[in-house]
């Protein structure tokens, strides 16, 4: 005979698969600056307030990319959508905190910090 699964268990493994690299999860449509370390703060909310501007910021959070090349792509591309307000200054902050989010290793001298 078979044994039900039990909801809580179901909520502990979606919880588990929805996390990153880092251990940081999705909550709603953002992370919970708390539990960001601090040096990564700052960025996750220039981040948080230009990215949401077009689009959920899950789109970016719940990605499974670990490629730099692919960020750096992606937020280029970002940047230059009408109305984003992602100025150039701010790209390398971004993908600071997306590539330490996403677990990305940027070669010496990428865009990140």
């Amino acid at each position: 005979m078979k044994r039900p699964i039990v909801p809580a268990a179901i909520a502990a493994l979606l919880a588990a698969c929805s996390a990153n690299p880092r251990g940081l999860r999705p909550m709603g449509d953002g992370i919970d600056p708390r539990s960001i370390p601090t040096e990564y703060r700052a960025d996750y909310e220039l981040f948080a307030q230009r990215c949401s501007k077009c689009h959920g910021l899950a789109r970016a959070l719940e990605n499974d990319r670990v490629d730099p090349r692919f960020w750096d792509r992606y937020v280029d591309r970002m940047r230059h959508q009408p109305g984003s307000g992602i100025a150039p200054e701010d790209v390398p902050p971004i993908l600071h905190f997306l590539y330490f989010y996403s677990g990305a290793t940027p070669a010496e001298g990428d865009a990140g910090k």
